[in-house]
């Protein structure tokens, strides 16, 4: 019950800015306890997109907010598909024990088709600060076939560090294939796990 609460509360449209401590305080109220926040919190997110060729997705291949260059395939999504920002929205929202990505930004709201998923995780992370938390490390797993992210490795990193305020040190994406099994072996998705560990200010 106390679920339904604050599902209802976000389905009043997520554009009301609604309070993440409000909203955590209602919810608990709703079923008689008391909010006490931890010390630290953990949260594990995980997104997959299609990769389709590009006259078919409707746009390029963006990870981590980067545009892979010279790739035949784009990312087939409502928003902009960003595998890596979106897992690690989720990751921030599941430490949080929020909603998640799906219910936040619908893919049935058009004014999320073709976004920058950059604002996803700013709101994340807008979240977790109005919370009190800040990101103790972070921990990223691509899996994919293709395309090769090592050359932009760096620039993923630097882009996660940035939108997170979080010193480098504490930011990890680490890369591998799926040993072409299944869609994303095959090269037809690519997909990708986010751990988080947050902690008080």
């Amino acid at each position: 019950e106390g679920f339904s609460v604050g599902r209802a509360a976000f389905s009043l449209g997520w554009n009301n800015k609604k309070s993440a401590t409000s909203l955590h305080t209602f919810a608990s109220r709703s079923l008689g306890l008391r909010m006490v926040e931890p010390a630290i919190r953990i949260g594990h997110g995980f997104d997959i997109h299609r990769l389709a060729p590009l006259d078919v997705a409707g746009q390029g291949c963006i990870i981590g907010g980067v545009k892979v260059e010279n790739f035949e395939l784009g990312t087939e999504a409502h928003s902009d598909g960003d595998v890596l920002y979106h897992s690690v929205t989720d990751a921030i929202l599941g430490a949080l024990c929020l909603p998640d990505i799906g219910q936040i930004f619908p893919d049935t709201d058009p004014k999320w088709k073709g976004c920058d998923s950059e604002k996803f995780l700013e709101e994340a992370w807008r979240l977790m600060d109005e919370r009190g938390y800040k990101v103790s490390n972070l921990d990223v797993t691509l899996i994919l076939q293709r395309p090769r992210v090592s050359p932009i490795k760096d620039r993923m990193k630097s882009n996660l560090a940035r939108v997170l305020k979080a010193d480098p040190n504490v930011v990890n994406i680490k890369a591998r294939t799926h040993e072409k099994v299944d869609s994303i072996g095959e090269g037809r998705a690519l997909s990708c796990h986010a751990v988080i560990l947050i902690d008080r200010k």
